[in-house]
């Protein structure tokens, strides 16, 4: 299977919304809680310094969002986050939508990726970060709220990058 990364174009959005908001509701992985409509969907993406699609087979199958951690002092930091389809998990489509992450960020003027928030049982982003060379910071009991109503640890990452 030939996976690609490349910069989402507007006619990527639905398949976008769709592969975020499914993330979205799993409630396993991102902060957020509500589903973007269409409308909502063209203001996050375009808000975005950067994001990136993954297509395998003629399909758009997962993407990422890419933008500074902070403001000022702290802008030199970029944050992502990556969300791939549930039916094309396992197939190496998050490790090429980080890669590329990395690259872009790198040649946007980023020093650092920084993942404030990954949560702790979410063990396949985990590895993934730590095959790459992501340092864990540490660790933040009982931060993130699950569905069901109990609160996970959450794990920061970090890398430098170009070094």
């Amino acid at each position: 299977m030939t996976i690609s990364v490349r910069a989402w174009r507007v006619e990527d959005l639905p398949a976008m919304q769709a592969i975020w908001n499914e993330v979205v509701a799993e409630g396993l992985a991102f902060p957020q809680e509500e589903e973007l409509d269409a409308e909502g969907a063209a203001v996050f993406f375009g808000e975005q310094s950067h994001c990136g699609v993954a297509e395998a087979e003629g399909r758009q199958v997962g993407l990422y969002i890419l933008h500074p951690n902070n403001v000022g002092r702290l802008g030199q930091i970029a944050n992502a986050s990556y969300a791939v389809a549930a039916g094309w998990r396992g197939r190496g489509i998050g490790r090429r939508l980080v890669v590329d992450s990395l690259a872009v960020a790198g040649r946007m003027g980023f020093r650092i990726m920084q993942f404030n928030a990954v949560v702790a049982t979410n063990r396949a982003a985990r590895a993934l970060y730590e095959s790459l060379g992501f340092r864990q910071l540490g660790e933040i009991p009982d931060a993130f709220r699950l569905p069901d109503g109990r609160y996970e640890t959450i794990c920061p990452y970090y890398m430098a990058l170009g070094s």
